[in-house]
């Protein structure tokens, strides 16, 4: 029997529901209806970001003036504009939403023309990269995908290959929003995944943003007190020794 036209409709339904809350299935779709009216009126304005003032970002798509992605666009735009080299990874496929790219983009489920449908754990390629760099997607591995095994072992096990997929003096940058996935959350804690420099950045009000301290990312609830990301993680990776 073929599958119910509304199928996939319900089984989004119900998912945005169970991880976003049920006012959220009612809120997007009025926030993707407001945002051409709403970006324009927006005030200009910059955020700090590790000794820098950064403008924050905002877009229609995956209405990102609304969201974590307000300044994860910009902290990721940075750190490609400081790669030492030209051999660059994106995991998870975030910027070419926004923006032209030129460089390989690995996507295990998004399949797009230019984009690697392969998952980062078991990803050899024959070259190595001065960044690889991942906006939005870490949280969700092991979380929202079709894995068995425990989130924060498939995590670590990423890390290390994006890590092994590094040229000497590359750096791996993920960035994402605590208080989603208890197991992404563990391991940021004390930097069990042993990055070599993690920052933080938390919500002052709906809009606008301010760094902050280890405790303070983490104390911050997912959907609560505004819509998605309360907290953004930065985290950098070196090499393996």
């Amino acid at each position: 029997m073929a599958d119910h036209p509304y199928a996939n409709l319900l089984a989004t339904i119900r998912f945005c529901a169970e991880r976003n809350g049920v006012a959220e299935v009612f809120l997007i779709p009025l926030r993707m209806l407001l945002s051409p009216v709403l970006i324009p009126l927006l005030p200009k304005r910059k955020f700090a970001f590790d000794g820098r003032e950064l403008d924050y970002f905002h877009h229609r798509y995956n209405f990102t003036w609304a969201n974590e992605r307000a300044v994860e666009i910009p902290v990721a735009r940075r750190y490609l504009a400081a790669a030492p080299g030209p051999d660059i990874l994106e995991v998870g496929n975030v910027l070419a939403h926004y923006q032209p790219v030129a460089h390989e983009v690995l996507d295990k489920f998004e399949h797009r023309p230019g984009v690697l449908n392969e998952d980062i754990v078991t990803f050899q390629p024959a070259r190595r990269y001065d960044l690889v760099l991942s906006v939005s997607t870490f949280e969700h591995i092991g979380y929202d995908d079709d894995e068995k095994d425990p989130s924060g072992r498939k995590i670590l096990a990423a890390i290390a290959n994006a890590r092994r997929l590094l040229k000497p003096g590359g750096r791996f940058v993920l960035t994402a929003s605590p208080g989603y996935n208890p197991a992404f959350d563990a391991l940021v804690k004390g930097n069990r995944f042993g990055a070599a420099r993690c920052l933080f950045l938390k919500r002052t009000n709906r809009l606008w943003w301010a760094e902050c301290d280890e405790a303070a990312a983490l104390g911050s609830a997912y959907n609560r007190p505004y819509s998605f990301g309360n907290a953004v993680v930065i985290a950098e990776f070196e090499p393996p020794a």
